[in-house]
């Protein structure tokens, strides 16, 4: 092939010498120009990382088939966009900030649709949906502009990225390790194309950012030459003596670089906007209540984000025989579900002041969405996980191999001594309780709060992590 593209590139040349010798300026087809990207080695190198890499994790994705394999295929097309922005960048000068938003916009749209198969009502493969999505962060090292435009390095990007996904892989893991090989075989697939595959392949050939064209370089690949090879070429323009974002701009831009750029096509409108105009009197310095307590109003603002839809209405049923679900229950502390078996999962979702009971083993419980809710269960077989809640409390009687609580603000959970060797996984969340017991049969819980402080410090050459601790009155 590239025999081919080099024997057609010498027979345009020599027509282009033999018509320049006779005065003449005709036209030429781009059909006699090769294709830039066929030879350049690092387009080559992403179409064999999407052929071997990303085709393992489509044919995992053919077996599963329904929502995953509708990710999958997402997924497909943000590395198809990625692509065309590589061609794109090498034919290209590098734009301003407003031009780098517009040139980012059809991978960001794609990354908008694969955050959109996660909201709504939770999926069975809720976690395969957010694996995906939190995935395709990684895409966006193509963005990166410099040390001061707001991200990681490009290499540094994508492995923060996938770990960010990891979070969610590992549930995969954990649900389907004694069920279905084939949802095995599609995590450890995905990984290997973000860690080592993409990342790999930034490091080889993008360490410090996007490589762009010049227009020059553009000018080889027009479509028709319009004045002889032997007319001067004309000096490039000397560049601007002002920035091309003035100074007068800045103030409607809270910050500059990707963050702001990805964040402003997303929202489609200011960044700015909707914001509150601090007053002196909220000012920390200013207030006279110094104790570090928060307000109650503030509290009620928190939990505000957590509120349920009461419109909605209650739901307490089993369904297909697999899954019981416990949607919309208001005020209502008397739940109980005693007629269960291990191959079933219990969701909760979008509940308030309610307390459920569970009266058996189970396979999986999930809370998601709700405020000043109870839960005690027995047993559970693969994981106990608690999403977008508000002032929580769970109760394992039992055993339970993992729980994990995510984007959670306020959670009481309770061991008993058959599950002391949980695992326990947390990621944005706050307040969270760990409560065992006591020595003796007739002593008291003993409380164990969970750090969400902490401390990172690089030595010999990596960084080293520690909870924040606190001394002081």
């Amino acid at each position: 092939m590239e025999q081919a593209l080099l024997t057609r590139l010498e027979s345009a040349v020599a027509r282009l010498e033999t018509l320049a010798a006779s005065g003449s300026a005709p036209l030429v087809s781009s059909r006699d120009l090769p294709d830039p990207s066929a030879l350049d080695p690092a387009i080559s190198a992403f179409e064999d990382l999407v052929a071997d890499s990303l085709g393992r994790v489509s044919a995992s994705a053919g077996k599963i088939g329904g929502q995953v394999l509708d990710a999958t295929k997402i997924l497909e097309e943000a590395f198809a966009a990625l692509r065309e922005l590589l061609v794109k960048a090498k034919r290209s000068q590098k734009p301003d900030l407003a031009g780098l938003a517009a040139f980012l916009k059809p991978l960001n749209n794609v990354m908008v649709k694969a955050n959109s198969l996660t909201e709504g009502k939770r999926s069975d493969y809720f976690n395969h949906l957010k694996t995906v999505a939190d995935s395709l962060t990684a895409l966006a090292w193509i963005g990166y502009s410099g040390k001061n435009c707001g991200m990681s390095m490009p290499i540094a990007h994508v492995e923060e990225s996938w770990q960010m996904a990891e979070f969610y892989s590992n549930k995969i893991l954990v649900e389907y390790r004694n069920k279905n090989p084939d949802h095995i075989e599609w995590v450890k697939a995905l990984k290997e194309l973000y860690v080592p595959g993409l990342r790999d392949y930034v490091k080889r050939f993008y360490p410090t950012g996007l490589a762009w064209g010049s227009v020059n370089s553009a000018s080889l690949y027009s479509t028709s030459i319009t004045k002889a090879p032997t007319a001067s070429i004309p000096a490039s323009p000397p560049p601007p003596k002002a920035p091309l974002c003035s100074t007068e701009s800045v103030p409607s831009r809270p910050k500059e670089g990707m963050s702001a750029v990805f964040e402003e096509i997303s929202s489609g409108k200011s960044v700015t906007a909707g914001l509150r105009k601090v007053t002196d009197d909220m000012k920390t310095k200013n207030r006279v209540d110094r104790s570090g307590a928060v307000a109650a109003t503030e509290k009620r603002g928190h939990t505000s984000s957590f509120s349920n839809n009461s419109k909605a209405s209650p739901k307490f049923e089993l369904q297909m025989g697999r899954k019981w679900s416990v949607e919309n229950q208001i005020g209502n502390k008397n739940l109980i579900i005693d007629d269960c078996d291990s191959k079933q999962s219990v969701y909760i979702f979008g509940c308030k002041d309610s307390v459920l009971q569970v009266k058996g083993k189970v396979n999986n419980i999930t809370l998601d969405k709700c405020t000043k809710v109870g839960i005690v269960f027995m047993d559970v077989v693969a994981a106990c996980e608690i999403v977008n809640c508000n002032g929580v409390e769970v109760q394992c009687q039992g055993s339970a191999p993992t729980v994990s609580i995510d984007n959670t603000s306020g959670c009481q959970l309770y061991l008993s001594n058959d599950s002391l060797g949980t695992s326990i996984t947390t990621a944005k969340s706050s307040e969270i309780n760990i409560l065992i017991p006591g020595a003796g049969p007739d002593s008291d819980w003993v409380e164990h709060s969970l750090p969400q402080q902490y401390l990172h410090n690089f030595k010999n050459g990596e960084f080293t992590t520690a909870p924040v601790s606190h001394s002081g009155a």
